[in-house]
């Protein structure tokens, strides 16, 4: 069961209702698709979190040639073998981005080839359904007054689809993001409510606004600070109650090492379409198991890095343990994505704000050949020479 051919799909589809958050605009997603096959005729495919043009080219240019005729079951093997041809100068990065995807296809085609699905993989999971919080509230072009009731809003309706958590973007401007905090927990008393700022805040700012999130019951504060400056969590971890999650612009077993160890983050957020796939992010949940803290993946894009978080968070252990479970959410992105709704026959299956963990082999879920070629902007293909 050796490597053939490794393809990438660069996908991509314009946003009908563009949306924001502390940083920029979106008005279209893409995303890198990884497809690795077998020559016995064995698929797998993986996804990757970045600039889908940038991280193929590392692909393309430089991982797949490397990797042909390898054993498509060597999972571990291949990934140090990948890790050692990039060490010198690029330990972390958009190479490791392409690490990544690459791995989540092994691991799929892996599974498919065994007849086990990725959970089982891992080592089995022990639960049949993970509950997720609804990722949305993202920022649009309105008035602020408009966008405060437009926001509140599309959480009540999450919450009448039966999410009992939820996380809001704030990090727009001190202000506004005060008024947003108090008015989702006046809407929503009942619900589980997280916030993120995606690293917009100075120091004094975060504490504020800590305190804010800490009075009104939230659960975590995710990126209140620079992922350049993690010595900062542990100034503004002295200064609030509230747990401090970060960790998807941080990558490999090292960086969360040095994150972890730097002190005052309490939630681990690795990616696992970027930290350096699942492989990767299985050290990084010892790491942060042996330092008494619970990591629950950062999840964006399609199906792919959904269903690979779902298996994941199946066969987790919350951190210190108890006979009442204490629940690890998984993430569901509720912004509009066509590329994660359209483009698979075969979805992870969301009902009641859980996620149905998928029963098939691999990932299990399917993509569509059809929609994956109208999707599709530009492909790449590396060939196993013969003989």
């Amino acid at each position: 069961m050796n490597i053939k051919c490794i393809r990438t799909h660069h996908v991509r589809c314009n946003l009908d209702n563009p949306f924001g958050f502390s940083q920029w605009y979106y008005d279209q997603r893409n995303v890198l698709i990884v497809e690795i096959i077998a020559d016995n005729g064995v698929t797998g495919w993986g996804e990757c979190y970045g600039p889908a043009a940038v991280i193929e080219a590392a692909i393309e240019k430089f991982y797949a040639s490397k990797i042909l005729g390898m054993n498509i079951l060597s999972t571990e093997a291949i990934w140090h073998f990948m890790w050692r041809a990039s060490l010198d100068f690029s330990r972390s990065g958009i190479m490791m981005a392409a690490m990544s995807g690459i791995d989540m296809a092994l691991w799929d085609a892996k599974g498919k080839a065994l007849n086990q699905s990725v959970g089982q993989l891992m080592g089995g999971s022990s639960r049949d359904k993970v509950p997720c919080y609804a990722t949305g509230m993202y920022f649009r072009d309105l008035p602020e007054d408009n966008l405060l009731e437009v926001l509140v809003d599309e959480a009540v309706s999450y919450a009448k689809q039966g999410f009992k958590a939820m996380k809001i973007k704030i990090g727009k401007n001190p202000n506004f993001d005060e008024k947003l905090i108090v008015a989702m927990r006046k809407a929503l008393p009942k619900t589980i409510l997280a916030a993120d700022s995606n690293h917009a805040y100075d120091l004094p700012e975060a504490i504020k606004i800590a305190r804010i999130l800490d009075d009104n019951d939230y659960a975590w504060f995710e990126e209140p600070l620079s992922p350049e400056h993690p010595d900062l969590f542990t100034k503004l971890h002295e200064k609030s109650n509230i747990a401090i999650a970060t960790g998807e612009c941080e990558q490999t077993r090292y960086g969360f090492q040095r994150l972890i160890s730097a002190g005052g983050v309490q939630l681990i957020q690795a990616d696992l379409g970027y930290c350096g796939g699942i492989s990767e992010a299985l050290k990084i949940r010892a790491i942060a198991s042996s330092n008494g803290l619970n990591m629950i993946p950062h999840v964006w894009g399609t199906q792919l890095n959904l269903a690979a978080a779902t298996h994941f968070l199946s066969t987790s252990y919350s951190e210190p343990g108890r006979a009442e479970e204490k629940p690890l959410f998984l993430e569901y992105d509720r912004t509009e994505n066509p590329l994660r709704d359209e483009l698979y026959t075969t979805n992870v299956e969301v009902l009641n704000g859980h996620a149905i963990v998928p029963k098939g082999v691999g990932l299990g879920v399917e993509i569509d050949a059809k929609r994956l070629k109208e999707f599709t902007v530009k492909q790449t293909e590396t060939v196993l020479a013969e003989g």
